[in-house]
């Protein structure tokens, strides 16, 4: 008998959130953006040439990383873009985390970190919340192979203020510190890590265009850091695969950054909407973290939280249910837009009265 199957790298994948085709949904359940991406990207879809398809796209997807360093003041050196956010910080972990030290990450954050460390036999340490779902950073001040926290936190959304990230920065200087900002954007302005990132040199700032820019489909992501962790991270992406992000990607994204206007404006939306909402959800009974967000981590004592996701799903509205130790309580809920929002509330209330 053959023993191929000994040689099998066998993970537990990461599950993402359904993605079901019945467009007569109410699509609550992945934290995608409610509004369509800026008219620029529009534009820039509705003329891309098809004559670009049949050639390899930029490997630097310099019009990209350019357009990201000017908008973040900061030199090109200093930018990688990646296929989403999720290919970024798989690059990072594969790139910097090869210490026998355990990597940290909180036990309740991202559900991909542990399987990016299964899969790349990185040891790690999960560092429990409190009893408020927060970080308590002195947790971190112990021997470590790197640190990973998504600032705010997904799905908790909840935020770390910037002195405290930066105490955890600075007390391991000898491990690459990832802060994940996928959700910074709907965050309180000045919370970003970024202009930190010339300051210490084991930090990496990671962000995507799939939230608050609306790309969601397109894949577009990128991290900040120093030249040399850049150089480092460009090493091991061209000796795995030089061409990641494709045209169509590049062009959109780095029009996308140009609609400064359009972009405020939406994420004005969405928060104006997530506080509406919250205090929506409070008033018929539901503890509701505090997000800085485009979700809402709501969960009620009082009802079966899994009955209650299988009742909206089955009147066409998705939602996200983690059937894990001390947050199977909760729903994650993404903002949506008014009209969707107050057709949840109605959907919760008809349950909570059944």
């Amino acid at each position: 008998m053959s023993n191929w199957k000994d040689n099998i790298r066998i993970v537990d994948p990461y599950t993402p959130g359904e993605q079901p085709k019945d467009k007569n949904i109410i699509k609550l359940n992945t934290n995608e953006n409610p509004y369509p991406p800026s008219p620029l990207v529009e534009m820039t879809i509705k003329n891309f040439s098809e004559d670009l398809n049949r050639r390899y796209p930029d490997a630097t997807a310099d019009k990209l990383i350019s357009n990201l360093a000017k908008y973040h003041g900061c030199d090109k050196n200093q930018v990688f873009a990646g296929v989403g956010s999720d290919d970024v910080l798989g690059m990072l972990f594969l790139t910097f985390f090869n210490s026998d030290k355990p990597i940290l990450f909180p036990d309740i954050t991202y559900s991909f970190y542990p399987v990016w460390a299964e899969l790349f036999k990185i040891p790690y340490q999960t560092i429990p919340l409190n009893s408020s779902f927060e970080i308590n950073i002195s947790d971190y001040n112990i021997p470590n192979g790197g640190i990973v926290i998504a600032n705010p936190n997904a799905p908790t959304g909840i935020y770390l203020d910037k002195s405290s990230v930066e105490e955890i920065i600075s007390s391991n200087p000898d491990s690459i510190v990832i802060v994940d900002e996928a959700y910074i954007d709907f965050a309180p302005e000045g919370s970003s890590c970024i202009d930190l990132i010339d300051k210490y040199d084991n930090l990496v700032v990671v962000r995507t265009f799939s939230k608050s820019r609306s790309l969601a489909g397109l894949r577009v992501g990128y991290a900040l850091s120093n030249p040399e962790v850049i150089k480092y991270l460009n090493d091991v992406k061209y000796s795995y695969n030089s061409y990641t992000l494709n045209s169509l990607a590049i062009e959109a994204g780095s029009v996308s950054i140009d609609d400064e206007a359009y972009f405020r404006k939406t994420i004005a939306d969405i928060v104006n909407t997530r506080e509406r909402f919250a205090k929506e959800l409070e008033n018929i009974g539901f503890d509701v973290l505090k997000s800085s967000t485009n979700f809402l981590f709501a969960g009620n004592k009082n009802i079966n939280t899994e009955d209650l996701f299988n009742y909206l799903k089955a009147n066409n509205i998705y939602v996200r249910y983690f059937k894990s130790p001390r947050i199977d309580n909760f729903l994650r809920i993404t903002i949506g837009k008014e009209e969707e929002m107050e057709r949840l509330i109605e959907k919760i209330n008809e349950f909570l009265t059944q």
